[in-house]
């Protein structure tokens, strides 16, 4: 805590010791473990292995290399389709919930933001026992009507997984902007004669489209950059699969590895961009102060019936992989048959006894991960928003960019960096335990920061300057007055940063060194790589999913506690 009071111990009228030391500190963990390392992985995709001379033929030979050029190819298309599926999901969910007078509304909106409290991967293998090709689906399929459905086929599987699980980006980002919407317009466009889908596609949907575009370009760069989703779905033929194969079996100097790196990091920001210019020179305000909603209206029971089928078998696809990961950690043997032979708990018990040190290490890695977060996020906010401190904006772009960086790049850019760092002990700095926690941090700083910095906007300067005025110190204000103020926004921020932390996988994998120093989600991984481990991985996904459906909870708890707390001294 105590690099954000320093940050805060002096007033913004001007520039003092404490603000420069502050921004000082904040740069530097930022350039040492986010800008040196993907600096580090593009510097080497333009070196010559054999002269360390600057050179284009690394990526000469990755446009040459058919492998590649087809994993570029399957990643873009897979990311793309996800979006497609994820919409057809998203769609329906955000447009009856917000538009109609629909019972049920909220049960929908939170079941449909469930599957980002499990990890991808995880139920990718729960998704294989119900609809792979002897899934339980296509088993009840081929007995009664003869014929099988390939959803879990290839490519097919890994945009079925990743639709399923990250659809609730555009549900959410979708759902707000709907709401948001002057129903001035939708009213004007109704008398004119619109309504139906008419309405929705020419008005509606493209009155919504900066939330829809914001949602569909985070699909698709979460897909773009996952790693581990593939690899257990033995889809190796995409980039990030080839990035970690080549750095994990050809080694820490083959320059392809880092090639395909530059590749990812340049589609994410290219999508990134695309997503800003989809948006340039179109207005999308509102002629109503603050918006007005959709007018929702009552559902008729011929428009019901149809409503409430189609969004039950959304559901039902959507919490699949929750029922199937526990069915799978509780099954006997589970293999060519619709349901499990029998039920035991021993996978929960070998996982307790066994395995306990992954969950001990997810905990100590996530909390200190969360907690460095907050502290450079509240010194970052305080810095940008109350202060003159040149740099403060640098700090909040920068920390921001780590968005664009994918897990695997920044744990390649890790190895590359400071795996020749040998400590006293004779132990690589890359492969100690405390660059996992570094990883996490760097990896989820922007989702504190703007938690943070949401928090400290709605604390009103005045009150400082109030309490200031009445005698308080400086540092005295910020405990009395600003941070009480900021407690919501602050614990949101670090349950957030703790619950992702918990499950990332595609930068600490390449970190990991040891099973002792292996966080739950490595753990989930190692366990998922064979048939009879698939039992306990399951029982320690379902503890995963357990551990941030906490976390999710008390986030939107204390969240809504804060809210009516605010609400009722206002």
């Amino acid at each position: 805590m105590a690099l954000f009071q320093i940050a805060m111990s002096s007033s913004s009228a001007r520039v003092r010791p404490g603000q420069i030391v502050a921004v000082a500190l904040i740069a530097a963990f930022l350039v040492f473990f986010l800008l040196v390392p993907v600096a580090t992985v593009i510097v080497t995709a333009f070196r010559d292995k054999a002269t360390g001379a600057f050179t284009l033929v690394n990526f000469l030979d990755f446009a040459r290399t058919d492998l590649f050029v087809r994993s570029f190819w399957n990643s873009v298309y897979v990311s793309s389709m996800s979006v497609v599926v994820a919409s057809v999901f998203a769609l329906p969910l955000a447009y009856y919930t917000t538009r109609f007078e629909f019972r049920g509304a909220a049960i929908v909106q939170t079941l449909g933001i469930i599957p980002l409290i499990m990890p991808p991967f995880a139920g990718a293998v729960a998704m294989q026992l119900l609809f792979g090709r002897n899934g339980s689906v296509n088993l009840l399929l081929d007995q009664y009507f003869g014929f099988k459905i390939p959803f879990m086929e290839g490519l097919n599987g890994v945009i079925f997984v990743q639709s399923i699980h990250y659809f609730p980006f555009i549900l959410i980002n979708l759902s707000a902007a709907l709401r948001n919407i002057d129903r001035s317009m939708e009213e004007s466009a109704q008398n004119l004669g619109s309504s139906g889908l008419r309405l929705f596609r020419r008005i509606v949907f493209p009155l919504a489209m900066p939330g829809y575009i914001a949602g569909a370009s985070l699909v698709f760069i979460k897909v773009f950059d996952d790693l581990a989703t593939p690899l257990l779905l033995n889809v190796n033929q995409m980039l990030a699969p080839q990035a970690y194969l080549r750095i994990t079996s050809v080694g820490i100097n083959d320059p392809m590895g880092y090639v395909i790196s530059v590749v990812l990091i340049v589609a994410s920001l290219a999508a990134m961009w695309l997503s800003v210019l989809a948006m340039r020179g179109k207005d999308y305000a509102t002629t109503q102060r603050g918006g007005g909603g959709l007018a929702k209206r009552e559902m008729r029971t011929g428009d019901a019936i149809p409503a409430y089928t189609m969004i039950a078998v959304i559901l039902a696809l959507v919490l699949a992989p929750h029922v199937g990961l526990f069915l799978m950690s509780v099954a006997t043997i589970w293999s060519f048959s619709p349901l499990p032979d029998g039920f035991t708990l021993k996978h929960y018990a070998t996982v307790i006894f066994d395995s306990g040190q992954y969950i001990w290490n997810t905990v100590l890695y996530a909390s200190l991960a969360a907690g460095i977060d907050i502290v450079i996020g509240v010194a970052i906010a305080y810095l940008v928003l109350r202060t003159k401190v040149i740099g403060a904006k640098w700090l909040d772009y920068t920390a921001m960019a780590a968005l664009a960086v994918p897990g695997v790049v920044l744990g390649i850019g890790f190895l590359r960096s400071y795996y020749g760092v040998i400590l006293p002990g004779g132990q690589s700095l890359a492969t100690y335990w405390v660059m996992i926690v570094i990883a996490l941090a760097v990896r989820r700083l922007p989702y504190a920061l703007r938690a943070c910095m949401a928090a400290l906007q709605q604390v009103s300067q005045s009150l400082e300057e109030a309490a200031e005025n009445l005698g308080a110190g400086k540092r005295r204000t910020i405990q009395r007055v600003v941070v009480p103020l900021m407690t919501g926004g602050i614990v949101a921020g670090f349950v957030t940063s703790f619950a992702t932390a918990a499950v990332e996988l595609s930068a600490t994998i390449m970190l990991v060194q040891s099973t002792a120093d292996a966080p739950l989600a490595y753990g989930l991984y190692v366990y998922m790589q064979s048939p009879a481990g698939r039992g306990a991985g399951a029982a320690l996904g379902m503890i995963a999913v357990l551990i941030v459906g906490i976390c999710t909870y008390l986030s939107h708890h204390i969240a809504e506690k804060d809210r009516a707390r605010k609400a009722g001294t206002a």
